[in-house]
Parts: C-alpha cells; structure tokens; sequence
C-alpha cells in the first residue's frame, strides 16, 4: 500500500515563490536555457550543408608535442652572499679556510650568481653559472669563481 504524501505545491502554498527563491528567476523560458532548439546556432537545412562540410574532422583529436620547457634559473646577487655570510658559516653552508670563504650556491639552491652590489672579501664561489660584472667583481677581490 502507497503511503500518502503530500505534494510540493501543496506544501508550499502561501509562500508566494514555491521554492523558486526570487520571482524572477523562475519566469519564462529564459530559465531553461531557451525555447526549442535555442542557442544550437544555425537552423535547419543550414547546418545540414555545414555538418556535410565539416563532418567529423571538427574538434580535438590525436596528439600534440608539448613545447620544451624553459627553464628559469634561480638567482642571487653578491650584494646577499656578502650581507648573509655570517649566517652561511654559523649554518655550514659556507666555510672558512685559511682566510678564503668557500660558498657553494647549490646548496641553498641557486643556480646563477648575479653582479649586484659590493665584495670587501675574498670569496671562492661555486655555482652553475655567473654573470660578466659577477666574475669581474670576484676576481677583483682575490676570489675564484668556480663553475660546477
């Protein structure tokens, strides 16, 4: 045996919008997307020349190559090697032997040192590459730049 329920409409009325929230969005066809074949473009024999045309071969199929990738290297300049070497030699990233300061960038994780700023010590620097004015401004101070 069915039980007996009530019915939406009658459950909801008296409440003026039927569960519709405001009235206006439950007006017209507007609110299911169109009348009939609404928003399909062209109509009839129309599309039928297109779809002859075009067919199948419409859309994304097969495989592309994805194009190479850039890589961007991670930079730093001299002007922060100078500033932090304090921190790199109490934190062992940074070593000091027999007045020369040994800094190896990869292990901070930078791959090309940059120009910027001012070397008072000498510094034996390794990284995977470097910039015109960085290596002038090392050799200037008695510094070797070694690339890995």
């Amino acid at each position: 045996m069915t039980t007996n329920r009530t019915k939406k409409v009658r459950k909801l009325r008296g409440s003026r919008t039927y569960g519709w929230g405001h009235p206006k969005k439950h007006r017209g066809a507007g609110s299911r997307g169109g009348v009939g074949n609404a928003g399909r473009g062209k109509k009839g024999q129309q599309r039928m020349s297109w779809v002859n045309k075009y067919g199948k071969r419409i859309g994304s199929v097969g495989f592309k190559i994805p194009v190479a990738v850039k890589v961007i290297p991670t930079t730093i300049n001299l002007s922060e090697i100078e500033k932090n070497m304090d921190n790199y030699i109490i934190n062992k990233i940074a070593t000091k032997e027999n007045g020369k300061i040994l800094f190896d960038a990869s292990k901070l994780g930078y791959d090309k040192i940059l120009g910027s700023g001012k070397l008072t010590t000498s510094i034996t620097i390794k990284a995977k590459s470097f910039s015109k004015k960085a290596e002038e401004k090392i050799k200037n101070v008695n510094g070797e730049a070694q690339v890995l």
